[in-house]
């Protein structure tokens, strides 16, 4: 998909500042310092959209990106070791839940692994609950350029054993910094949207 136009549309706190509109949306999610912002950003041709940094748990909200007029992207706040208190975490965790489990314009989510590590039990337990409730889902191995190619194969196998996955269940290899995987990613996220 060739992006023209994208602009930051809301920042969502609390659930009452979720936009009101029936736009397809897509979420993005993963651990804190997995490269979402990064992966964002390339998919959408743009180099600081998305805020990046090297301090996990910068996301503090939920973040909505409007490309062509037409889609949103949903930049969901990071799980796992982000430095930021318990109380804040727990602060999120119902804002997402209820985006996740009540938005009617919610089409999908791109779920990142981070290729290097297993996945981790906060990784197991949101790829149970997307299953769960039934939400559409790629799953993305991010940082593939960080290993080698007979390594990344080694781990791609080790993320789809650790989450259960069926065979037909997509796990794609990323680089936000080469962008390997652009074009089979947003192959991926056009499926999940209403044709």
């Amino acid at each position: 998909m060739k992006i023209k136009q994208a602009e930051l549309k809301a920042g969502a706190y609390n659930i009452g500042d979720f936009p009101d509109w029936d736009l397809p949306e897509i979420s993005f999610l993963g651990r804190s310092n997995v490269g979402k912002s990064s992966l964002i950003n390339n998919l959408i041709g743009r180099k600081n959209l998305a805020r990046t940094s090297s301090t996990p748990g910068k996301t503090r909200g939920l973040y909505f990106y409007l490309l062509n007029g037409k889609l949103c992207f949903v930049d969901l706040p990071g799980y796992g070791y982000a430095k930021v208190s318990k109380k804040e975490q727990q602060r999120w965790a119902p804002i997402i839940e209820e985006y996740l489990r009540s938005r009617g314009n919610l089409f999908g989510s791109v779920h990142l692994i981070d290729c290097r590590h297993e996945p981790s039990e906060n990784d197991q337990m949101m790829n149970e609950w997307l299953r769960m409730h039934s939400i559409p889902r790629v799953i993305v191995a991010t940082k593939a350029d960080k290993l080698s190619r007979s390594a990344l194969l080694r781990q791609i196998k080790v993320i789809r054993n650790s989450l259960d996955l069926f065979e037909e269940e997509t796990l794609l290899p990323f680089s936000a910094r080469t962008g390997n995987g652009r074009e089979q990613l947003w192959k991926s996220i056009t499926a999940m949207l209403p044709q």
